[in-house]
């Protein structure tokens, strides 16, 4: 997989392409079996192109038997602001462990006991 996707990246670079970002997303269960195959591992490039490196990719990722889905989107500049501040979300994240969440501390919070009715035993 790994040798598959350094192979894309590079041909995006060699056709004039700009790679702003990848991410390997792993191992994960299909939604349903595709060529009796039930996971697959997913990967996802960020890259900028023009549409003609975007047609001629596409018919590299149909030649090619590893692959056995693909989508390409265009991002709108909406989309793009959201993956920018996903990405920057991700590199702080890895830096620095997540810190749980904690209550605030202005109202205390009452917990009322549940009602639970007694277990009967049954008779066999």
């Amino acid at each position: 997989m790994k040798e598959a996707v350094a192979k894309y990246i590079d041909f995006i670079a060699k056709n004039g392409g700009e790679v702003v970002y990848d991410e390997d997303w792993g191992l994960k269960q299909l939604a349903y079996p595709i060529q009796h195959k039930t996971t697959g591992f997913y990967h996802l490039i960020e890259f900028k192109a023009d549409t003609q490196l975007v047609a001629s990719l596409e018919t590299q990722y149909h030649r090619d038997e590893r692959i056995i889905r693909f989508i390409t989107v265009a991002l709108d500049k909406d989309a793009v602001a959201y993956a920018e501040h996903r990405r920057t979300n991700k590199q702080a994240n890895g830096a620095a462990p997540v810190a749980e969440p904690q209550a605030p501390k202005s109202a205390p919070v009452e917990v009322a006991p549940a009602e639970v009715e007694p277990e009967t035993e049954k008779e066999n």
